[in-house]
């Protein structure tokens, strides 16, 4: 006998996934420069200097046992200090190495995060759609409600989500900048949240969280700044990844957040770790975790990220396509021509190009294009995009 439901979810790969694995077996059969795939999130400009630096210094310590043996099962202790002490200078208030969990990556830091809070399988988690789908497994048997954000900027729309919130909601899952749309919540937005949320956690008798998911935090354009949500609301738990900022994915290392001002912060703590355990999180790479501490600073070189948003942003709404252009993240969420992105999508396959529809971020009128590509990439494609809106039009 088998659990029927991981049965299912180990058959069912990620749509983003799925469509990766085909363009790559398309690009075996057709050459890779015919196939235009601008489908996954992998961050395509090399790691800093300084993390490399970093990895080999580290290395060359001559600690092999605290290199690769087993840290405390947070994070040790040196490193959480580190990062600690960076994010306080950044955000001007006072962290401490023991409100920062260490973790494999932000997946990781979210399924414990909702383990800690799922007391039943009455428990719910809202997500404000446009979402990551992968939210979905990593409530585990907690319920996952959707409220729809603004449909013209994709801000959060207050009156969906107030009436997607009930007594069972545990937590409200913000995402900004936002996959995948690449919005930043703004801080008009963020106090309208702060308000509902108080509001919503008086009259309920229970706190209700914010759970920040901000791997993207760092890849802003134009002078955009991600807000700090816990200087909004202070029952904040921050997931964070450095995937995405120092471009090392694989090498999976994040860390929850519970900021000390939160309600029943230690006790949410443990509850985390107590999560992570469940799961069989033992510790995050204790390499990785080096890296992190001496890198904790450092700022990615997002000019190439730049470059490619305002090439295919501009080639795109040139040819006619709409899309609210976005300020951080690597993605443009684009509303797919007669509304339906799977059809839309599913006709771009036939001339190798390769976007996710929107369905599975509980969007089905949009697709999300991913621009952390080669600029060739999207040079080559525009043509093949021309093509496919002027062939919707005739």
């Amino acid at each position: 006998m088998l659990n029927q439901n991981m049965l299912q979810m180990g058959r069912k790969r990620s749509v983003i996934r799925e469509i990766f694995e085909f363009s790559r077996a398309r690009a075996n059969t057709v050459g890779a420069e015919n196939v235009y795939d601008f489908s996954l999130g992998n961050p395509s400009i090399p790691a800093p200097k300084e993390v490399e630096e970093a990895i080999v210094s580290t290395l060359q310590s001559g600690d092999s046992l605290s290199v690769h043996g087993y840290t405390s099962a947070g994070g040790a202790d040196w490193a959480r200090a580190a990062i600690a002490a960076s994010l306080g200078r950044r955000f001007h208030t006072e962290i401490g190495k023991d409100d920062l969990y260490l973790t494999c990556g932000a997946s990781a830091a979210l399924s414990a995060v909702f383990r800690a809070l799922t007391i039943g399988p009455h428990t719910q988690f809202v997500a404000i759609a446009p979402f990551f789908p992968e939210y979905r497994y990593y409530v585990g048997e907690a319920k996952l409600v959707v409220a729809q954000a603004d449909t013209k900027h994709f801000q959060i729309d207050l009156v969906a989500l107030e009436n997607a919130i009930t007594e069972d909601t545990q937590a409200v899952i913000v995402n900004s900048p936002n996959n995948p749309t690449g919005v930043i919540y703004t801080e008009e937005t963020l106090l309208g949240l702060s308000a509902l949320l108080s509001r919503k956690s008086a009259e309920y008798a229970h706190t209700i969280y914010i759970v920040s998911d901000e791997p993207y935090r760092e890849l802003v354009y134009d002078g955009a700044v991600t807000p700090y949500i816990p200087h909004f609301y202070k029952s904040t738990i921050v997931c964070y990844s450095y995937s995405k900022a120092l471009s090392i994915p694989g090498e999976r290392i994040g860390y929850v957040l519970i900021p000390r001002e939160a309600e029943n912060a230690r006790d949410v703590y443990d509850a985390v770790a107590g999560g992570a355990r469940s799961l069989g999180y033992s510790c995050a790479p204790a390499l990785f975790q080096a890296v992190a501490a001496r890198c904790a600073d450092v700022k990615p070189d997002i000019e190439a990220y730049r470059k490619n948003r305002e090439a295919l942003y501009n080639g795109l709404a040139a040819l006619g396509y709409e899309c609210v252009k976005p300020s951080g993240a690597f993605y443009l969420f684009v509303k797919a021509p007669g509304g339906d992105a799977d059809a839309f999508c599913q006709n771009a396959r036939l001339r190798d190009v390769f976007m996710v529809p929107g369905v599975e971020f509980g969007y089905p009128t949009n697709m999300r294009v991913s621009y952390c590509v080669a600029p060739e990439t999207i040079e080559r494609a525009l043509p093949v995009f021309g093509e496919l809106i002027r062939e919707f039009q005739r």
